[in-house]
């Protein structure tokens, strides 16, 4: 579980990656203690490729960004404005070698547990949930999603059907209009928005 928070112990090894997500050519370093070290995952692939791009304009938050592949691939194809955070130092810190590698600009990745340093509102924010930090942390990030998002904003995110993707659209119906965008090997891609 060392990937979801600091592990200053894992010996740093940061490898380039070349990935292309919406017909456009992206470069990512990562290293060990972030997920997905071995380049993009299916799952964020998945929802980069499912969620409907002119329903994210304005400012996008990336809730637990890893080494930043959502809020860069946003930032880079939309020219919109992104703040990404995380509580792995290490993450954050490829995050910011990631936004030079792909040029990116109207981009910041910061520190926060969840959203206790975030003090905007923003039209869209995105997320591939950590698992395996614990459904505390999950439901942390998708629920409380609601109370930083503009009337008409949107939350967007992915989740695998064995790790609780049926719960998990059960309890967020209570609280959101939800949408299954797409499903595919598993993977449940879900766009909520305020009722």
């Amino acid at each position: 579980m060392g990937q979801y928070f600091e592990n200053t112990k894992l010996p740093s090894n940061i490898i380039k990656h070349e990935s292309f997500v919406l017909g456009n050519k992206f470069i990512f370093c990562t290293d060990n203690g972030v997920f997905s070290k071995d380049g993009l995952d299916f799952g964020s692939r998945l929802l980069l490729e499912s969620i409907p791009l002119e329903a994210v304009g304005g400012k996008v938050l990336d809730m637990g960004c890893g080494y930043g592949v959502l809020g860069i691939v946003l930032n880079k194809i939309l020219s919109c404005e992104v703040d990404m955070v995380d509580v792995n130092l290490r993450a954050l810190h490829l995050c910011d070698l990631n936004i030079k590698e792909n040029k990116c600009s109207n981009i910041k990745a910061f520190e926060s547990n969840c959203y206790e340093k975030i003090n905007s509102k923003y039209s869209c924010i995105i997320t591939n949930p950590p698992i395996r930090a614990g459904k505390k942390i999950v439901y942390e990030m998708v629920m409380n999603a609601k109370n930083y998002l503009e009337e008409e904003g949107n939350l967007f995110l992915v989740i695998r059907k064995e790790q609780g993707a049926k719960s998990l659209i059960v309890d967020l119906k209570e609280i959101y209009n939800v949408e299954i965008l797409n499903k595919k090997k598993g993977f449940f891609i879900i766009r909520c928005n305020s009722k």
